[in-house]
């Protein structure tokens, strides 16, 4: 077997895995392209899916299982945490606003880094604050992208239509006033993985009064710039 590590019962899992990076494949389609025993093949598929490694799909065929999307994003989180702290203290010095980093996480989107304007009046979102997926601009640029289904759920109960995802897609950033919160305006845009899938939005935010009902014309550019950097250290780390 190419590439042993010497353990053997790991090296087949990793091949199990491997031939299942091309799709869905029965046990018959499985047996072919490990060249593993029947028995094997099975047992160590079994098991797999034991560990949610593995998973079936509606019919029955053998796919790679979430934990393995767990696990990929956790590193990716990782890298992109390790890249976020200088990136949103540049973004916050130079817009004199707080500049926030969001994941999503299942219907909610969750702040996993932030830089605090450092006086004046505040829009604080201490880091580990969860925050709806149906207001604001860092939802729209986690949704703007999704699969249409995914987006037409997402869209149901939001401050937000179509529309405006529409024209999030085009400018390739969001803005929302008073969406959100009263008086709060922010604008965000989309940070991308190595495979170009939006991971997170980067995001500036503050009052109305000094974003103005259109934070777009005065932030988009530097929100732009700070999400190109942390995408391109994701892309450098990979």
């Amino acid at each position: 077997m190419d590439n042993s590590s010497g353990v053997g019962v790991l090296d087949k899992a990793a091949v199990v895995l491997s031939a299942l990076e091309s799709g869905p494949a029965t046990l018959a389609g499985l047996v072919s392209a490990t060249g593993l025993a029947r028995p094997t093949a099975h047992r160590l598929a079994v098991a797999l899916e034991h560990h949610r490694m593995v998973a079936r799909d509606m019919q029955g065929r053998f796919i790679l299982g979430p934990r393995l999307g767990e696990l990929a994003a956790a590193a990716g989180e990782d890298r992109l945490l390790a890249a976020a702290g200088p990136v949103l203290t540049h973004l916050r010095d130079i817009t004199g606003e707080s500049a926030q980093l969001y994941r999503r996480q299942g219907d909610m989107r969750i702040c996993v880094a932030a830089a605090e304007r450092l006086s004046g009046l505040r829009d604080t979102v201490p880091v580990g604050s969860t925050l709806p997926m149906k207001a604001g601009s860092a939802a729209q640029v986690l949704l703007a992208w999704e699969e249409p289904e995914r987006l037409h759920r997402g869209l149901q109960g939001a401050r937000f239509t179509a529309t405006a995802l529409s024209g999030v897609r085009r400018r390739a950033w969001a803005q929302s006033v008073g969406e959100r919160e009263p008086g709060v305006a922010s604008v965000s845009a989309p940070v991308r993985g190595p495979s170009n899938r939006v991971v997170a939005p980067v995001s500036v935010s503050g009052p109305i009064e000094r974003l103005t009902r259109h934070p777009g014309r005065m932030h988009a550019q530097a929100v732009v710039d700070a999400a190109a950097r942390l995408t391109d250290a994701l892309r450098r780390a990979s």
